[in-house]
């Protein structure tokens, strides 16, 4: 009985639109700071190093370097303050979490893009 309710109130609160991303994308969250009674949007950009957990609680991680220092944020992907995720560069991945980044320093932690193939459309 109380699971079900559990999963019914998730479900409610999940975002309808989830951006389509994935692990090795290059992005620019779009997220709501509220100082007070203002409020603005900050753009953070960087890589997606990781997804966690399922279901209301799925977080990512977003990898950025600031002034030669490695920052990195933690997302919640249902979060009503994400504006919006816009995808930079597909990234050429062959890992599901890419923590190995954090070690790399310079051209070694770059991602190859990925090459999108167009789908064919007839007339």
């Amino acid at each position: 009985m109380g699971m079900e309710l559990i999963h019914t109130i998730e479900e409610g609160q999940k975002k309808a639109e989830v951006p389509a991303f994935k692990v090795g994308d290059t992005v620019k969250v779009h997220f709501k700071i509220i100082e007070g009674k203002t409020e603005r949007i900050q753009i953070y950009e960087g890589l997606v190093i990781c997804f966690k957990n399922s279901g209301i609680g799925r977080t990512f991680t977003v990898r950025k370097n600031s002034y030669g220092v490695g920052v990195e944020r933690v997302f919640p992907l249902h979060s009503p303050r994400i504006a919006n995720v816009e995808l930079l560069r597909p990234g050429k991945v062959r890992r599901a979490k890419l923590y190995y980044i954090r070690e790399k320093i310079g051209k070694a932690a770059k991602i190859k893009t990925l090459i999108v193939k167009k789908a064919e459309h007839k007339d």
